[in-house]
């Protein structure tokens, strides 16, 4: 008889170890997001164990309740193909709508290929989110816009604007994310107001920014090209929602070239979000 498989709560140095597969896989996690991801929500990280092995795992996070995210699910290649990962997945939906209040949407950015699947599971396509890359050997060109370190703004300002561009609060995830180490977040201010903000972080390869959110175009270019300053010398990445027209013109304006994208499904209606500011999302894993 095979072993079943458990599904569990992930300890912290499992997290670690997820994160090393996600580099393998080509995912570029960012040097930080271990530990940023545990601190904003321990209780998000579920283990796949065979015989006690840690053979799979993903992020169910709850933003208060109010909504979710799935990602960063992986499976060992080896275990694949064996129906492991299906029950991984099922598992970890279900413990999510348990952690959220009733009707609360749950998001993910899956890969092309799994659409099918997720549909299958309840998921709803709502647009593409693509990543780029472009090689930086100098500074880009910037519009004059009065762009400073997010630390001089409120944080209660940055909190707000975070809210019309993403479907619920996230109180501590934003305090650890804007304060990283090897990152720089920069906000934009017209006539006194935060106008938009962005933030830019060393990943196992190059820099990637996220969030990128912002009024209009001129602010997200602005941002954009001082963001880019902190990976100059090596490559630099962006999500990008296609749905968003000024920030696919964004990414064609400096040549940057598609490398890989994902399809932002829900589960359930989707969140009013101002997807006009979102110039670049924060991560693939926790939306």
């Amino acid at each position: 008889m095979p072993s079943p498989l458990v599904i569990r709560d992930m300890t912290r140095p499992e997290l670690d170890e997820l994160v090393g597969w996600a580099a393998r896989e080509g995912w570029n996690p960012g040097l930080h997001d271990a530990g940023l991801f545990w601190a904003n929500d321990p209780e998000a990280f579920i283990a796949a164990d065979l015989d006690g092995e840690l053979i799979g795992g993903g992020a169910i996070t709850s933003y208060n309740g109010e909504f979710g995210f799935m990602g960063f699910f992986i499976v060992r290649p080896e275990f694949r193909g064996q129906g492991l990962g299906n029950t991984l997945w099922h598992v970890r939906r279900d413990r999510l709508l348990a952690r959220l209040r009733p009707g609360a949407a749950i998001g993910m950015d899956g890969v092309f290929a799994m659409q099918d699947y997720y549909a299958k599971g309840g998921f709803v396509f709502s647009h593409r989110n693509l990543r780029f890359r472009m090689d930086l050997a100098g500074d880009l060109p910037a519009p004059d816009e009065d762009v400073a370190p997010l630390g001089e703004f409120p944080f209660e300002a940055v909190q707000a604007y975070d809210r019309r561009c993403f479907p619920a609060p996230r109180t501590t995830f934003l305090q650890g994310w804007t304060t990283q180490p090897d990152a720089l977040a920069l906000g934009c201010r017209r006539d006194g107001k935060l106008c938009g903000y962005g933030v830019v972080r060393r990943c196992q390869e190059g820099c990637k920014i996220g969030p990128l959110f912002a009024d209009d175009a001129r602010a997200a270019r602005a941002l954009f090209a001082h963001l880019a300053r902190f990976a100059v010398g090596g490559p630099l990445f962006l999500d990008a929602p296609e749905n968003n027209a000024a920030a696919m013109a964004l990414v064609r304006e400096h040549g940057m070239e598609e490398v890989f994208g994902c399809a932002r499904m829900y589960l359930g209606p989707p969140p009013p979000v101002d997807q006009q500011r979102v110039f670049g999302v924060t991560t693939f894993e926790l939306g």
